[in-house]
Formats: structure tokens, C-alpha cells, sequence
């Protein structure tokens, strides 16, 4: 399975989107467009997005009962993305759901992944918040194996559980591991977080990072220096 370094796009405009994209000269980087860039913009910015050639995770983590979530992803099939997701919390008949309708006529789909716990939960906060009171690993791989069974390419976790997850339920199923920062970077509101070169160890297929490269002096240099860490080059 090849790796890859996704850019979550946090910007709340189209003008700030392509200025930043436009500093890749040459390349084209995997790119996540995330709630407030397409609810700002629509459907139309991943269109603009995909004609210039990147791939796309789009990340709406979909929730809801499962003809809605069924109905909601055949309309994202039409965009042509290469990946996007759903909580896994939504169980799995919801998951099942979300394939079903994902599943264009001719059989092909993006890749569909399930959010497990969020990197801003912690154990603290799933117990007082969400009153779930297994140890998180255990409440990440139960929600990983449901979304295994739904028939779901992958999951959405910490870079501390992507190995967990391997070995729970296969090195084929994809882990997408948000929460890495480069090393001296602040981590926001992140709680389960790692640098590029930790999560490569830890097992993460593909590494999700923003503020690290969109904050950046140079985001190119920076990009780089966060394929070059995950890749072990």
C-alpha cells in the first residue's frame, strides 16, 4: 500500500484555497477539504480542486440514520473524490447504508473510512462527555472492526492506534491518521498527536496534516519535510 502526506485545507474560501495551492509549482499534492471550506464554497470548490489534477479526501464525517447517510453519499459520489468518511459511532447498518449509496452504477466508489475518536477526545472526555467508560483503545478498535464488517476500506484514528488497528483488523485496511504535527509545532486542540516520522512507525497508511504546512513560513519546504519524515527518505 502506498503512504501519502493528505494537506487539510482549512480555509474558509476558494481566493485563500488556490493561493496556497498555487505555491505548488509543479506538484500536486493529496488535499483534504474539510467542513468549513465546503460549506463555504459547495460542491463546486472540490470540482475546481479535482480539475487541477489533486486527489481529494472529502471529510463531512456524515452522522445520521442510515437513508439519510445512504441518500447524503449518492450525492457525494457525483464529485468524484478519491476518499471520504462517516462516524463510525453511526453503527453498522448506517455504514452499510453509506456504501450502498456511495456505489455508483458501474460498481466503483471512493474510498470510505470511519471516523473511530476523534484526536481531540481524550479518555477524560469520553468518560464525562460521551459517559463511555472503556479505555479509548478498546472503544477505538471495537468501532474499527464495526466498520471492517460494514465492508469499509479503513478508519479514521490517532496515529497511536493505527498499529492497533492493523492488527485488529488487517494491514490492508487503511489507517488515516490526523493529529501529526512537525516536531516544535503547537498542537492546537489536538490531544493523541505525533510527528510524521513517529506515526510511519506507529503504522499510518496516510498522515493528515494542517497547520504544520498551512501555517508555514514555506509551506512547499515544509510539505516536503513532512514526506520526507513519513516516507523515511
Amino acid at each position: 500500500m502506498s503512504k501519502d502526506v493528505i494537506i487539510a485545507l482549512d480555509f474558509d474560501s476558494k481566493e485563500k484555497v488556490f493561493n496556497f495551492l498555487d505555491k505548488f509549482e509543479g506538484k500536486k499534492p493529496f488535499v483534504k477539504i474539510g467542513m468549513e471550506l465546503y460549506y463555504a464554497e459547495g460542491p463546486e470548490i472540490v470540482k475546481e480542486i479535482k480539475s487541477r489534477g489533486h486527489k481529494i479526501f472529502l471529510d463531512l464525517k456524515l452522522h445520521d440514520i442510515p437513508n439519510t447517510v445512504k441518500k447524503a453519499m449518492k450525492v457525494l459520489s457525483e464529485l468524484d473524490v478519491d476518499m471520504t468518511n462517516l462516524h463510525a459511532s453511526g453503527t453498522i447498518n448506517m455504514m452499510k447504508g453509506a456504501i450502498e449509496g456511495l456505489t455508483r452504477a458501474d460498481g466503483t466508489r471512493p474510498m470510505l473510512i470511519a471516523v473511530t475518536q476523534l484526536t481531540s477526545t481524550d479518555q477524560e472526555s469520553m468518560e464525562n462527555d460521551l459517559l463511555i467508560k472503556e479505555p479509548i483503545d478498546k472503544v477505538v478498535m471495537h468501532y474499527a472492526s464495526n466498520a471492517k464488517i460494514a465492508g469499509l476500506d479503513g478508519v479514521v484514528c490517532s496515529p497511536l492506534e493505527a498499529g492497533k488497528v492493523h492488527g485488529v483488523c488487517g494491514n490492508e485496511f487503511v489507517t488515516v491518521t490526523p493529529g501529526v504535527r512537525l516536531a516544535g509545532d503547537a498542537v492546537g486542540d489536538q490531544k493523541r498527536v505525533t510527528t510524521p516520522a513517529l506515526a510511519r512507525e506507529l503504522g499510518s497508511d496516510y498522515i493528515v496534516v494542517g497547520r504544520s504546512i498551512t501555517g508555514a513560513e514555506n509551506p512547499v519546504e515544509a510539505y516536503n519535510r513532512c514526506l520526507r519524515e513519513f516516507l523515511g527518505e
